[in-house]
């Protein structure tokens, strides 16, 4: 039901597998991490996710098993004390080593889909830094995978960042180069061209690790990649 990183009377950490939302929007509790962490830890507890990411984001997720963890944690992440490490396969050879990408994200008003948000100089302040892992190659395709640490936390930040250089994330059915790709996708009704050129399931995307100072002690949790994302970056594995 759940991959346990780390359990502690205040925390646990989670390894969230893609194509699972964070916060339920049906009445089923295994449809949400929050439903099955609440079924891991039993009806009487108090259970917050103190970071979340998209549904088809891999990675690490933090909780707090009562509030007065979560609102410490709370205040942490109002402070920019939280880094997340993140981990992307895009579409191109990026050609910088390292940057930042600082782009101000916003609504985007021309798409008619309502959650899609874009880079605009008039949204709110957006900044990621990044450095490139290696560059390789499948069939006459190029890619990169690229390491992240987004500074602000913005909803889709890295996603439309990498997108907006150019350089959208392997997958991404939103914010990559085939627009109605989104749509096709939640009216099930994508085609076999939608699917060939989005390459995977879910967007490559992975949450791999978050730091923090916890009570005076330093805390890094960390999980490798889904085998979709693996067998992406390396080849299938040979048993």
């Amino acid at each position: 039901m759940l991959n346990v990183l780390h359990e502690d009377a205040d925390l646990l950490v989670i390894n969230k597998p893609a194509g699972l939302v964070c916060h339920p929007t049906k009445g089923d509790a295994m449809s949400s991490l929050i439903g099955r962490v609440r079924l891991y830890l039993g009806e009487t507890a108090t259970a917050h996710l103190v970071n979340r990411i998209d549904r088809e984001t891999s990675g690490v997720v933090l909780a707090a098993k009562n509030s007065a963890a979560a609102g410490e944690l709370g205040k942490l992440l109002e402070k920019r004390a939280v880094r997340k490490e993140y981990l992307a396969i895009v579409h191109g050879a990026i050609g910088a080593e390292r940057g930042t990408i600082d782009l101000a994200l916003g609504k985007d008003e021309r798409s008619e889909v309502a959650i899609k948000d874009c880079a605009r100089p008039d949204g709110a302040k957006a900044e990621t830094d990044f450095a490139v892992e290696r560059h390789f190659e499948r069939g006459d395709r190029e890619f990169t995978l690229v390491r992240l640490w987004p500074r602000t936390g913005r909803k889709h930040q890295i996603r439309i960042h990498l997108a907006a250089i150019g350089h959208p994330i392997v997958g991404d059915k939103l914010y990559g180069a085939d627009g109605s790709a989104y749509l096709a996708f939640v009216k099930e009704r994508l085609t076999d061209e939608q699917r060939a050129y989005l390459m995977l399931a879910n967007h490559a995307l992975h949450a791999e690790r978050l730091c923090l100072t916890w009570r005076g002690e330093e805390k890094i949790f960390a999980a490798p990649p889904e085998a979709e994302f693996d067998e992406f970056l390396n080849g299938p594995t040979v048993s």
